[in-house]
């Protein structure tokens, strides 16, 4: 009989690009594996959230539980950047948590479980050019569980303030500025007397001269 619901405890189509096995050899591996991916995480969910629920799809009874948590980080800061990774103790464990666990909330967002081929040292690391995961590089919504804008975005914020500081530190270097009022400035600007002596030009050295010689003619026609 064929189910027109599809099973909550199916692996996605998803394949990792650095996983050197074939469709065929992944599947056979994700069909006995214990690990999951957990993504759309908030950068502010920590490792003890992440234990509390994914430990209540554990069976301590039968030998099973939670093995360990590996946060995913940004590769530059080393801060949580939105995924993990859980390890159980046995396959069931896993698929009770795809069951049960992916699709419901955590700090107000719907989270994502996915069987993983297993982790590797390394794969705790962003895959992206700023650091964090490929997803939040071009994002353009603003989200602020995960780091408000998305890199890129941020990236041309910061180039646009870069521009902007440039061209008000030109300013304040005495760069021309956009001024107004100049011929009413021109017109009202009070008349302000110097208080410098003019310097003495030649023509005023050859008055003085003609006024010494008129001064000569005067004198010697009063003697006569």
């Amino acid at each position: 009989m064929t189910s027109v619901v599809a099973a909550l405890d199916q692996p996605s189509n998803y394949k990792d690009s650095q996983a050197r096995v074939d469709r065929q050899r992944q599947n056979d591996m994700l069909s006995k594996s214990t690990t999951l991916y957990i993504g759309n995480l908030s950068f502010f969910t920590t490792e003890e959230q992440i234990y509390d629920i994914f430990s209540r799809c554990a069976n301590p009874e039968d030998g099973g539980g939670v093995k360990r948590i590996i946060m995913g980080l940004d590769r530059h800061t080393r801060t949580p950047c939105g995924f993990c990774f859980v390890e159980y103790y046995t396959h069931a464990e896993a698929l009770a948590s795809m069951r049960y666990i992916s699709g419901t909330k955590l700090d107000e967002r719907i989270i994502r479980c996915d069987l993983d081929l297993g982790y590797k040292e390394g794969r705790q690391f962003g895959r992206g050019k700023s650091g964090g995961q490929v997803r939040d590089e071009h994002r353009q919504d603003y989200d602020p569980g995960r780091g408000g804008w998305g890199a890129q975005a941020q990236r041309l914020e910061a180039e646009r303030r870069r521009q902007v500081e440039e061209r008000y530190a030109d300013t304040e270097q005495g760069a021309p500025v956009a001024g107004g009022g100049g011929e009413w400035n021109q017109e009202h600007a009070p008349v302000v007397e110097s208080t410098h002596k003019r310097g003495r030009s030649p023509e005023d050295e050859d008055e003085d001269e003609n006024a010494r010689q008129r001064a000569r003619v005067d004198e010697d026609s009063g003697r006569m």
